[in-house]
């Protein structure tokens, strides 16, 4: 019934109930580097001669790994012409215009002045809100900056107005974010990991400034500014959470470097398949990196010395209720995700060691089940059908035995979910 929530991926500011990007969406950043610039990214460089074929075919792996279309391509428009909305608790952001019209776009920006907006959030006329993650591109270096700079001047020029944000008082002052970057825009983020392998230094950069994994992962003060203390360890600004991505995090539902590097390859592994927003990022982003980059993400996100992933604890739970859950499984759940749980190939993920069944938190597990999940297709052959939402069809107290039942049988979690927590996200879903 549930699949990985994820997120490496994505904005300050915005919510999470982003529309699935269309496949067409690929065009924003297809084709693969070189043979050279993959050499240079594989090795951590980006020593490629200024203006060559070489550092265009660069700019576009590191475009994909810096995951630019989700935020500057919507589903129906021209690659990097903006117009994606992000919502949040301030108002609502809209992805600019980066094609190389000069009007609309980027055309007339220089590398240098493209650099200074990635890492101080500043453009040759205005200063940007964090919801473009400067915060996190702030560590890029200026040899990759100018590698993105110099594939984007070679996209096809489009004339769309970038549309202003629609923000509340006071966040609709500008000119606030010079004096919000003084305590708030650091040189580098802290590491929720511990490592000093190349690979892990490699991965390091690869998820704190291109990825940019904390603008979703990290919880946020009340001024929207990421709290680096918890550095990585889940957010949950909209309707789907960003889920723990610590070394601890990973290990307490099941994750290994194996199955997490086969994640960000295919949106797929035995913990479940990615959804919401990392569906995008899968698409866009991760299943785009090399073989040797892949490894380098898992290798920052687990630590040099992973830990072991955790097993399913046995629990205990109320017979009754577990048997007023399980007969809702059979009816509702067991036609795709098999009445052991096991899950079936091309249709549904396996419910035994699901990570988010296995979440201590339940909130995308009670989402799912009243929201449903798009049908999905996969890098390859994978696809998944669509799954209902039971919003209209089962109640909040069946809805609550139910993901009692999944998370007793097969999560290792308390059966305590209660029918006031599914109608608190019931009545939220408005919201997002």
């Amino acid at each position: 019934m549930m699949i990985k929530p994820r997120y490496l991926l994505r904005t300050v500011l915005r919510g999470l109930a982003l529309p699935v990007l269309a496949a067409s969406l690929l065009a924003a950043c297809d084709g693969g580097s070189s043979s050279a610039a993959a050499s240079a990214q594989a090795a951590g460089q980006s020593a490629v001669k200024p203006g060559s074929a070489d550092q265009v075919a660069l700019g576009r792996y590191l475009a994909k790994a810096a995951d630019c279309a989700a935020c500057h391509t919507t589903a129906t428009g021209a690659p990097f012409a903006g117009g994606v909305e992000l919502a949040s608790p301030f108002g609502k952001f809209y992805g600019s215009n980066i094609t190389p019209d000069k009007e609309h776009g980027i055309g007339k920006w220089s590398a240098d002045q493209f650099y200074k907006a990635l890492h101080d959030g500043v453009t040759p006329d205005k200063h940007l809100y964090p919801a473009m993650p400067y915060t996190s591109y702030r560590s890029l270096t200026r040899a990759d900056s100018d590698a993105i700079y110099a594939y984007l001047m070679q996209q096809k020029p489009v004339a769309v107005p970038t549309r202003a944000p629609d923000l509340k008082f006071p966040y609709n002052m500008r000119f606030g974010m010079m004096f919000w970057n003084v305590p708030f825009l650091k040189d580098q983020l802290a590491d929720a990991s511990v490592g000093k392998s190349a690979m892990w230094q490699r991965g390091q950069y690869l998820s704190n400034a291109l990825g940019h994994c904390a603008e979703c992962h990290t919880p946020r003060g009340a001024f929207g500014q990421l709290d680096l203390s918890k550095s990585l360890t889940g957010s949950a600004l909209g309707r789907v959470a960003a889920p723990n991505i610590t070394p601890a995090g990973l290990a307490a539902v099941g994750w290994t470097a194996a199955d997490l590097q086969t994640f960000f390859a295919s949106g797929i592994a035995p913990q479940g398949s990615a959804y919401g927003e990392m569906f995008p990022v899968v698409h866009l982003s991760t299943q785009y990196l090399s073989k040797d980059d892949l490894a380098a993400v898992t290798t920052y996100l687990m630590g040099d010395q992973p830990l072991p992933p955790e097993p399913v604890k046995a629990v205990t739970a109320d017979a009754i209720e577990l048997d007023a859950g399980k007969r809702l499984y059979t009816a509702v759940c067991a036609g795709c995700h098999g009445f052991q749980g096991d899950g079936k190939p091309h249709v549904a993920v396996a419910m035994k060691g699901n990570s988010t069944v296995r979440n201590a938190d339940p909130h995308n597990l009670i989402v799912a089940m009243l929201d449903g999940i798009e049908a999905q297709k996969f890098p390859g052959t994978e696809s998944l059908q669509d799954m209902q939402g039971f919003a209209g069809q089962l109640n909040d107290k069946e809805l609550a035995q139910l993901a009692n039942f999944l998370r007793a049988t097969w999560g290792g979690q308390s059966a305590s979910i209660t029918a006031d927590q599914v109608k608190a996200l019931r009545l939220s879903a408005a919201a997002h």
